[in-house]
């Protein structure tokens, strides 16, 4: 898999006004800013929360039903190559249905809902993954979530990033005030660490013989840093 890396603003400094300040510490002049670096790359991992929701007048009859098309589900996985410690129970509940009419609430029955969340490393096949499971009786996915197994070396490598936009600025701003830059930085603190996700919204599926085609395209990991540079008038 290869990341390709990029810096936010060629010339970020032109609008650094609202992220850095200058003042005077310990007859010491300190100056402010912020450094933001991102690096994108491809994901190599989706998990997939997806499961069954069934309706019946009966309790019982709703729990079986549902128990069984789970099962089903399950099994279905287990034969794509997915192992049992990939496949986990995300949410289970039972809510009473109710029918409105004419200010009236009349108890239609029970829904059963049984979420299951499933780590696939082979991401070319999250398509073919929901697809199997709807037709073993899966009709409610909730989301699809891409992600990259080792999010850390795009964070450190954002990171970096990071700290090149921080000393780009401090090198320009301190040029046009006409003083002196200490490269050496007084002091750096993360600001923030993401690792995004790209969700699907949730939906109930219907039973096709079509392929469903999802595109995981890009993740964009971001780092962002507060700097603190010495210099000298």
């Amino acid at each position: 898999m290869k990341g390709s890396a990029q810096m936010f603003n060629q010339h970020p400094w032109r609008q650094a006004q609202p992220v850095w300040g200058s003042v005077l510490r310990n007859d010491q002049h300190i100056l402010e800013l912020t450094g933001e670096g991102s690096v994108s790359t491809s994901p190599d991992m989706s998990i997939i929360t997806m499961g069954v929701n069934s309706e019946d007048p009966n309790l019982t009859n709703a729990q079986q039903e549902n128990n069984e098309k789970t099962t089903k589900v399950i099994q279905s996985l287990i034969s794509l190559g997915i192992s049992k410690e990939n496949i986990k129970t995300a949410d289970y509940r039972i809510e009473m249905v109710y029918d409105y009419e004419n200010g009236k609430q009349t108890l239609r029955g029970y829904r059963v809902v049984h979420l299951l969340q499933v780590q696939n490393h082979q991401i070319e096949r999250t398509g073919f993954i929901v697809d199997t499971a709807v037709r073993n009786g899966a009709n409610t996915i909730t989301h699809i979530e891409f992600k990259v197994k080792n999010p850390q070396i795009y964070y450190s490598q954002a990171l970096a990033l990071a700290l090149s936009d921080a000393q780009f600025k401090a090198a320009e701003l301190t040029r046009e005030m006409g003083v002196k830059l200490n490269k050496v930085p007084l002091s750096i603190q993360e600001l923030n660490q993401t690792s995004p996700i790209i969700p699907l919204q949730p939906a109930l599926f219907a039973k096709s013989e079509a392929g469903t085609p999802i595109q995981p395209g890009k993740l964009k990991i971001n780092a962002s840093i507060q700097v603190k540079y010495s210099y000298i008038l």
